[in-house]
């Protein structure tokens, strides 16, 4: 079992069996001590229990000895009521350890404004322009919460830091409690996305005259404004600035796939079949992001044994029940935390030491599989780009991808989707790699299926194929028992081909 962030289960029981509770917290500190400070999140449909479980889960840190920071993003005021004190805009200690805060994007918004200013008055950019802006009277549009929200998290958690084991925070554990699902989503995959359109921007900076002309004061401008790691661009040259940009969108990618500093539990009710499945969903949404998924959790007034069955359904994912928290008074923590079963405990602490990989190579059989909880076959896509180089796979509104390791680069042969898997077979060494569709051949002898969608392979036939109006289709000559079968799919000159299951 992994190092967690506060101790192994090992180290909690055996301490436990001593009997010593100032023991085992001093042990937990110490394991935590040095250690860089953890995002906690909870994922689920509205109205399955994601801000109490989030108060449970920052009050029972808390009682480890942990400094928490319970952030809310929201303006119910649910956490208030639990809690039981204010939440501010900035950290306000509510108890022992704990502290809480909420973010409001239209307050967050004056500060990045502030650094724009003194930016531009160095560089003179806009000639005044921007000193003339007055933040008070800017309201927020769509989309500004999410960016806001990663810089206040920064704030607490600084994942700008190039280091792994920067200097102890103000806090150990910082459990967050975002009003949508979808933002985290989007904020857990945003830094891997936004990789992909620095390519382009860059590209269009460096290789056209307007880029070329503009580009150094703006690239400046943001930059000195940002400041990662506390650098200005002064004496630098734009490509350093670019490539430190990149550098720095990388680290965070790492560090949200990191299950030691960020840990992401779903939260469920077990009665409700809709919460159930959308749980399910959002684990599949999870994977596409580039996150991992720590534990499920249960969260109803009345548990029952078909609880039990619900289990079953998201194995290998460790699940566990939270005690039912009213919200219509200041809760009574102690009786609460001494109310969470051991597999709860162990649970909310050890989040590094049982996670399922989303991706698997192997290259003898070269086979990719991907596991994809939550989804249907018939929702996920995939393509192929960069000359067979990479996959990219298009699901629950997320597209994913997924770099190929230089001895398993070639064109797809195929695909099955298997027990929450989809397993994609890559031509080998010989197979045609240009990136467009490829030659249409043989079919091979019958092969098993373990289980997934069948798949079929005849004695060796001769099959033929035609192109009108950009789509491909496939025919087989009739066989004994069956018609002819058709496959389409579209494919325009070198353009990449695209898979549907």
């Amino acid at each position: 079992m992994a190092p967690s962030l506060l101790a192994s289960a090992s180290q909690i029981l055996a301490a436990t069996r001593r009997g010593s509770r100032s023991r085992r917290r001093r042990l937990v500190i110490a394991c935590s001590a040095g250690a860089p400070p953890k995002l906690v999140t909870f994922l689920g449909k509205g109205g399955s229990g994601k801000t109490t479980a989030a108060a449970v889960a920052a009050q029972y840190y808390a009682s480890e000895g942990l400094k928490t920071c319970l952030v809310i993003q929201s303006q119910d005021l649910t956490a208030e009521q639990l809690i039981g004190c204010k939440i501010d805009n900035s950290p306000t200690e509510c108890a022992a350890n704990l502290s809480t805060m909420k973010l409001e994007t239209s307050k967050m918004l004056l500060e990045p404004i502030d650094r724009l200013k003194k930016v531009d008055a160095q560089i003179n950019l806009t000639q005044g322009v921007l000193e003339g802006v007055v933040g008070e009277e800017l309201g927020v549009l769509p989309g500004m919460d999410s960016v806001c929200s990663v810089l206040a998290l920064q704030k607490l958690l600084d994942f700008f830091s190039a280091q792994s084991n920067s200097s102890q925070g103000e806090f150990d554990v910082v459990v967050y409690d975002c009003n949508n699902t979808e933002e985290i989503l989007r904020m857990i995959g945003a830094t891997e996305r936004a990789r992909s359109y620095l390519k382009y921007v860059r590209a269009l900076a460096e290789k056209t005259d307007i880029g070329r002309l503009a580009s150094p004061s703006l690239t400046r401008l943001v930059y000195d404004s940002a400041r990662p790691n506390g650098k200005t661009s002064e004496g630098r040259l734009s490509s350093e600035l670019w490539n430190e940009i990149e550098q720095l969108l990388q680290r965070i990618s790492v560090w949200f796939a990191d299950p030691s500093k960020f840990a992401c539990f779903l939260i469920m009710d077990p009665r409700r079949s809709i919460s159930v499945s959308a749980a399910l969903r959002y684990w599949g949404c999870t994977t596409q992001a580039g996150a991992s998924i720590c534990g499920a959790f249960g969260y109803t007034e009345q548990p029952s044994e078909m609880h039990q069955g619900v289990a079953e359904k998201f194995l290998p994912l460790s699940f566990s029940l939270l005690p039912f928290v009213p919200t219509d008074s200041s809760a009574d923590w102690g009786r609460v935390i001494n109310s969470l079963s051991p597999n709860t405990k162990e649970l909310l602490r050890d989040t590094g030491g049982k996670v399922y990989p989303s991706v698997s190579f192997d290259s003898a059989q070269k086979l990719v599989t991907l596991f994809m909880p939550g989804f249907d076959k018939s929702e996920i896509k995939l393509y192929q780009y960069r000359g067979g180089s990479e996959l990219l796979i298009e699901a629950g509104d997320q597209r994913r991808i997924i770099k190929l390791p230089p001895a398993m680069q070639g064109k797809v042969a195929g695909a099955k989707f298997v027990d929450r898997n989809l397993i994609v077979t890559i031509l080998s060494a010989g197979g045609k790699q240009d990136g467009s569709v490829g030659e249409v051949g043989k079919t091979g002898e019958d092969e098993e299926d373990e289980g997934g969608d069948a798949v079929t392979r005849e004695p060796a036939i001769e099959v033929s194929a035609r192109m009108a109006d950009g789509v491909l289709t496939v025919t087989v000559p009739k066989r004994k028992g069956g018609g002819k079968k058709r496959h389409r799919g579209k494919a325009a000159g070198d353009k990449p081909v695209c898979c549907k299951f």
